[in-house]
């Protein structure tokens, strides 16, 4: 009997890469995946619990899926991932829809678990010890061209304000071998642009006593053929060695750009954080990087509201990130999340506060945004085309090597004029191509196409012709 299963990844890349590995686990029959929630027996939620938004997310798709229980073929609901990790009893009684609870340290279980006398438990919630290797199947569900790459999982730091250690458990690094050897797979299959993910790149290796680092991994990944781009992901700033930094500069497959989060500018604040970071540590860091990788784009986040944060210190903290001229700044509000030290913290900030800060400090960056895209008026530079433009005129969506998938903007192409008609009508997604950008916008650029550098191996795979 065929067995339809619907599945849902929200949340961060990391937790897409846990839904692609239960895919994996469940890609031989009776199982096949489904488009539509109507067509599914079995329909997967796997959830994302960071914040109180995300949570409220989680649970108001679940509680639409539930209604194909009713209206559809579904006859099992699955709540997997860090909301049901988080909040085991209270889910059980919250939702009685939902037919099993996956944890975040049991969802390399998900066949065995579907296929268990249903009269067994609902919940299956340990502490987190799993971390999947090359050996897990894994199936691939974005563009073919790019993929995510885990190379750890859980945090040992314990940043006030997160959940997350609750949620993943410790660091548990995967060896550069089995790094590798799913890396080459990845490329034998057309993957071209590689995106390091985990809690926090730094820690790669720390419970081996870093006998095998990130400065060990790259290398070894920059040799892996066909690959073409590499980008780090959530790497912060307090273990940036100058060894990594040598490596980054001199890899051209590791794309300049560095997603380092520091949360605030300010010591105290820093602090009371449970940061590691310093705002000195800080300046003198990007001054570094920008002297030895004068191209390097840095996107960070911010957190504002945090408890006790004055006024004073919020003044800094928008004058500091005007004075560092970071490309890309994430804003968040304070969330004041349960289990948390930081949620017992006196001198919570008024939420009125905190919008009319996460408004000031927007407004500042966007009007910084687009003094910061000027540096690419009239420069050329490989793009990767992504696809057909769907909802503006210009005819191709493409990425610099500056900005990461559905994060950074976008190049706009509307031009294609100094190709010859045949090479236009070949453009497909996945191919490297040479743009001049024409035009500046605060997070868009505009460009057209100066010449094809490389096709896209799989092209026949799509169908994303422009003419």
């Amino acid at each position: 009997m065929s067995i339809g299963v619907y599945f849902v990844s929200l949340g961060c890349p990391k937790n897409l890469v846990d839904s692609e590995v239960m895919l994996g686990c469940l890609s031989e029959g009776p199982y096949h995946r489904v488009s539509e929630p109507e067509q599914a027996e079995v329909i997967i939620v796997n959830t994302c619990a960071f914040i109180e938004a995300s949570q409220k997310e989680s649970i108001d798709l679940i509680f639409e899926m539930a209604h194909w229980k009713e209206e559809g073929r579904c006859r099992l609901l699955v709540a997997s991932g860090c909301l049901p990790q988080r909040y085991p009893s209270e889910l059980e009684k919250l939702l009685p829809e939902v037919d099993l609870f996956v944890g975040t340290g049991q969802y390399h279980r998900i066949r065995e678990l579907l296929e268990k006398d249903p009269l067994a438990s609902r919940s299956y919630i340990d502490q987190p010890a799993f971390i999947h290797t090359e050996k897990n199947e894994r199936v691939h569900t974005g563009a073919l061209y790019r993929a995510y790459l885990k190379i750890s999982e859980g945090c040992n730091r314990r940043c006030s304000f997160c959940i997350i250690p609750k949620l993943r458990g410790n660091v548990r690094s995967r060896t550069v071998s089995s790094l590798v050897t799913e890396a080459e797979g990845m490329a034998k299959r057309g993957v071209r642009e590689l995106n390091l993910v985990a809690q926090d790149l730094s820690e790669y290796g720390m419970e081996w006593k870093y006998r095998e680092r990130l400065e060990t991994l790259l290398p070894a990944l920059c040799r892996v053929q066909g690959i073409e781009w590499i980008r780090l992901h959530y790497l912060y700033p307090d273990a940036f060695s100058e060894e990594l930094l040598e490596i980054v500069a001199r890899e051209p497959k590791i794309v300049k750009y560095l997603d380092m989060p520091i949360q605030h500018t300010c010591d105290r604040v820093l602090k009371m954080m449970n940061r590691r970071l310093t705002r000195s540590r800080l300046f003198e860091l990007v001054e570094n990087i920008r002297k030895k990788i004068p191209s390097m784009v840095f996107r960070t986040s911010i957190i504002v509201g945090f408890p006790g944060e004055t006024q004073e210190e919020f003044e800094m903290l928008c004058r500091d990130l005007m004075e560092l001229r970071l490309d890309y700044v994430g804003v968040f509000s304070y969330s004041q999340e349960d289990g948390t030290p930081a949620a017992e913290l006196g001198q919570q900030i008024h939420p009125q506060t905190k919008r009319k800060r996460l408004r000031i400090l927007t407004e500042l960056l966007e009007q910084n945004a687009l003094e910061q895209q000027k540096k690419y008026l009239k420069k050329r530079a490989p793009a990767l085309i992504e696809g057909v433009c769907a909802e503006t005129d210009a005819l191709l969506e493409a990425r610099l090597a500056s900005q990461a998938e559905k994060i950074d903007g976008r190049v706009l192409i509307n031009d294609l004029e100094l190709l010859d008609p045949s090479e236009q009508k070949l453009l497909r997604a996945g191919d490297f191509v040479e743009v001049e950008i024409t035009e500046v916008l605060p997070y868009d650029l505009v460009a057209r196409v100066t010449r094809v550098l490389q096709p896209y191996r799989f092209a026949a795979e799509y169908d994303l012709s422009v003419t």
